[in-house]
């Protein structure tokens, strides 16, 4: 495999709407600046393939992407707002958009997937839900990578995830409705100590000290990580999604 940094590991219809999609992975050459997440996670970004990501944030195209996620706020008079999102899609969504526009990442096909990542850390959904993705060309990448990270909000819809990904909750009547349903939870709060013993607080989080990073510590893997307590998380991002987190609460 070409030492290229980025490659297309999936280009066809989103599993939420049917609408087309791209998913880039990134990462194989230079690792991720990311403090929280470490250099060594392969990021995996989920977009529309057809409109930039400002585009479909602000037209609602964003659905096949991200689905029902109540962090993607509303479009009013062709514009968002109420957006609650820590992702800022004008960055590295938006850019990773335009270089696969330009055709500068090569394509893999799934039967290339597992020695692309194998022996590597991957992130499903450095933006984006891994739900949009064909559960087959996650079991791809997965199945001889070193180990993964994914969380999503489509839990309810897609508990087939539960091995790839946490549930992305924010209460804990959240949190009780997707263990009901067999997952291992990724629980946002705005008061984040931890609700029981099967509940620890994110050791690379800022609360915690920055113990570890995410690529270190990979406790983030669903049903298939070693770990087998919930992680909590205090709110953060924007002012709005802090204010979203404890309406729910």
């Amino acid at each position: 495999m070409p030492r290229a940094n980025g490659f297309i590991v999936y280009r066809g219809p989103s599993m939420l709407d049917g609408a087309p999609i791209i998913v880039v992975a990134t990462g194989f050459a230079a690792g991720s600046a990311n403090a929280k997440t470490g250099a060594g996670l392969i990021q995996t970004w989920i977009l529309r393939d057809d409109v930039s990501p400002l585009e479909a944030v602000n037209t609602g195209a964003d659905a096949s992407i991200c689905g029902d996620c109540v962090h993607r706020g509303a479009v009013v008079d062709g514009k968002n707002v109420g957006r609650s999102c820590y992702v800022t899609v004008f960055q590295a969504p938006n850019n990773v958009w335009k270089t696969a526009r330009r055709g500068a990442y090569a394509s893999v096909p799934i039967d290339g997937l597992a020695a692309l990542f194998e022996g590597r850390k991957i992130r499903f959904g450095a933006y984006g839900d891994p739900a949009a993705v064909p559960l087959s060309v996650l079991s791809a990448m997965s199945s001889r990578a070193a180990g993964w990270t994914g969380y999503t909000h489509q839990w309810r819809r897609f508990p087939e995830l539960a091995p790839f990904c946490m549930a992305s909750c924010d209460s804990l009547s959240e949190r009780a409705g997707a263990r009901a349903l067999g997952f291992r939870v990724f629980r946002v709060s705005t008061s984040p100590g931890a609700s029981d013993r099967l509940e620890v607080i994110c050791p690379a989080s800022a609360e915690a000290g920055h113990k570890t990073t995410c690529d270190a510590c990979m406790a983030c893997g669903g049903t298939s990580a070693r770990a087998r307590a919930d992680i909590v998380i205090a709110a953060h991002g924007s002012a709005g999604k802090v204010a979203a987190v404890a309406a729910r609460a």
